[in-house]
């Protein structure tokens, strides 16, 4: 679940802009190429087909201008060709959409035992199997209200349309 593109998914001026942003916020030193860099490798494991990856987003992370149009359009020329990945799921928790959870900050599952939680301050890894499942609950909710397919590719398409 994610309330901006999430890392996995990002492109180099995306992560660059996301990244130097919190940096900037939080008055750490800026590695920021550095991170990108290794994020960049990282994201190499989406094309290599061997895990399966399934994420869920608001779609404001569509809409929020966290780096300049162009950027953002990039971003999301890459989301629609990432959509196409076979091992690959990409979901949209449309505005419309009736919610049976609230919006939340980002998480990511990477499996039945850890689970990655941000927060404004810091990111916690969580590995107690009581908060493992909670989030996997959350997740399959916020999951059951989101739009995949051609319904996903459509509010991407809006996205871009609205950056002109």
């Amino acid at each position: 679940m994610s309330d901006v593109i999430p890392g996995f998914l990002q492109t180099p001026g995306y992560a660059a802009a996301l990244l130097s942003s919190i940096a900037d916020f939080r008055g750490t030193p800026d590695d920021v190429s550095d991170a990108v860099a290794a994020r960049m490798r990282r994201n190499e494991v989406l094309s290599n087909g061997a895990r399966r990856f399934s994420f869920v987003m608001e779609e404001s992370v569509l809409r929020y201008r966290l780096c300049s149009a162009e950027t953002m359009a990039a971003q999301l020329g890459h989301l629609l060709g990432v959509m196409d990945l076979q091992n690959v799921a990409v979901g949209f928790i449309p505005f419309s959409a009736r919610r049976a959870v609230w919006p939340m900050p980002t998480f990511t599952i990477f499996d039945d035992t850890r689970v990655h939680a941000d927060t404004l301050d810091a990111a916690a890894t969580l590995t107690q199997p009581g908060q493992v499942e909670l989030y996997a609950r959350a997740f399959e909710r916020l999951a059951q209200g989101a739009v995949r397919g051609a319904a996903a590719r459509s509010l991407v398409a809006d996205a871009v349309a609205s950056l002109a």
